[in-house]
């Protein structure tokens, strides 16, 4: 089994205040903010990070899956983008637009097309986004 992690510090009102993100890992550190997540303050928020990863998986995952298929791509560039909107009494992401394209000798259309379509399934950051169970531990240092 293998495990990630990342933390979060925020300080002040969900507004005024302000925090930084990072990764387990050491390779990223950023700032965010109400205005980096609502507005387009510089810096980064949650959304932009679920993007990273989904974009990442699902270029891995899509390699995977023609390779297994007994094909080769040279490239495979993917854009996601996540859509956070007001809902009900606050907020949702409520769609990830994946938008790849990909250098791969000897395929034709149909089938990069079924191979990306199987990626997008099954790659697991997809398969979280898709309603995995969330479970918690908190406790309160006094």
């Amino acid at each position: 089994m293998v495990e990630r992690s990342a933390e979060a510090e925020w300080k002040g009102s969900l507004t005024d205040g302000s925090g930084t993100m990072k990764l387990g890992s050491g390779a990223f550190e950023a700032r965010y903010s109400f205005k980096t997540r609502f507005e387009n303050e510089k810096g980064t928020n949650p959304e932009e990070l679920i993007a990273a990863a989904h974009a990442g998986c699902f270029s891995m995952a899509l390699a995977l899956g023609l390779g297994q298929a007994g094909f080769t791509p040279r490239r495979i560039h993917t854009n996601a983008k996540a859509r956070i909107e007001r809902v009900d009494n606050g907020f949702k992401i409520t769609r990830i637009e994946l938008d790849t394209e990909a250098e791969v000798p000897g395929i034709g259309d149909a089938k990069f097309r079924e191979q990306a379509e199987a990626a997008k399934k099954g790659c697991p950051v997809s398969q979280a986004l898709a309603g995995t169970e969330i479970t918690l531990k908190a406790q309160l240092l006094t």
